[in-house]
């Protein structure tokens, strides 16, 4: 089946791959994005700020999409508003599509959070592994949950189908996403190599020594093109992750060896790359100049903060991915080819050495 999509987010690590897949199958695609930077040229490009809702309402007129994808967010200091925020984004988006009368399906890309809750009430309840679809939302805030409200309402008054999408750390190719552990990897490796630093894990000994899972960004285009496309899968919140699992004390060591620098372990305490790299705005210049790579602020690539948090928890996390299967989806990724596909592209396109 091929459509008209409009990927909301299509600049970033979700929607960037999914729009991806789409022009692969031969699909039409519209991307809408505050920046046009870095998208396909063969994608239409459609800028808005999602929190004006006359600017998306004059930027979507006339796209008339017959599937949406969602895959953005923005950050704000509480999950309050977090929720207000995201929430508005997604109801304007929905509003405004509304008027075009020609969806038929519409994809939200969420994550973990569902599970494990927002970053200010994060794993207050003892989370229960592996996770899985019918499991109760929390009791916090969770702008996630006021997204999946949003959308369900929406469902039912323009009578579309819906997919929700649950991805755990994403692993893939975009530049400036405020999620990205594999850049950010890549990025702090160079460092250490140029500056003599050890590649010390910086999280915790529970991430170090628990069972794990993360999502390749391109098996998650490949889940969100087949929920919208199979009727089977239409309504349901599904779980995505690679397929296998993982302890980082077992990869972190041939990581390292991919990226050429020396790994050291956990040593009884974290080591948060916030303070391990306090001195990057200053050295990545350098080393970009040293080998001719693209001059692109280290802050841009790198979300240390955001990888802190993913290896810095205490608890187990892992996620269940028998829904999917059930339904038909059959698709898995190899974690470490996840990672060492993407640094190879990081070198191909000259942003690490």
């Amino acid at each position: 089946m091929r459509g008209r999509a409009l990927v909301v987010g299509a600049t970033g690590i979700s929607g960037g791959n999914v729009a991806a897949r789409l022009l692969a199958d031969g699909w039409q695609v519209a991307g809408l994005s505050r920046r046009s930077d870095g998208l396909d040229p063969r994608v239409k490009a459609v800028s808005a700020d999602l929190e004006d809702a006359d600017a998306v309402a004059a930027a979507v007129n006339g796209t008339a999409p017959t599937h949406v994808f969602f895959t953005t967010w923005s950050r704000r200091n509480t999950e309050a508003e977090n929720c207000d925020v995201n929430g508005r984004m997604l109801q304007n988006l929905l509003d405004a599509v509304a008027a075009e009368g020609t969806v038929q399906h519409v994809s939200l890309v969420t994550g973990l959070k569902h599970y494990l809750g927002p970053f200010e009430a994060y794993a207050k309840v003892q989370p229960d592994t592996p996770f899985s679809e019918d499991q109760e939302r929390l009791p916090y805030e969770n702008f996630y949950y006021v997204q999946e409200d949003i959308l369900f309402a929406a469902a039912e008054r323009d009578e579309f189908s819906w997919s929700v999408h649950r991805p755990h750390t994403l692993i893939g190719w975009a530049l400036g996403n405020a999620m990205n552990m594999g850049v950010t990897l890549a990025v702090y490796a160079a460092i250490c190599r140029e500056t003599g630093l050890p590649f010390h894990f910086p999280g915790s000994k529970e991430q170090w020594e628990a069972v794990t899972d993360v999502t390749d960004a391109r098996l998650l285009a490949d889940h969100v093109v087949w929920a919208a496309t199979t009727p089977a899968a239409a309504n349901r919140a599904l779980n995505i992750v690679n397929g296998d699992v993982f302890r980082w004390r077992r990869l972190w060591p041939r990581l390292a060896e991919v990226l050429g620098v020396e790994p050291v372990g956990f040593t009884g305490e974290p080591a948060p790359l916030e303070r391990q790299m306090i001195d990057a705005a200053q050295v990545w210049p350098e080393i970009v100049s040293r080998h001719g790579l693209v001059d692109t602020d280290v802050n841009t690539l790198a979300s240390w903060w955001h990888t802190d948090a993913d290896l810095g928890r205490t608890i187990e996390t892992f996620t269940d991915m028998g829904h999917s299967r059930r339904l038909g989806f059959d698709g898995v990724q190899d974690t470490e080819s996840s990672f060492t596909d993407l640094f190879e592209r990081l070198r191909a396109e000259r942003i690490v050495p």
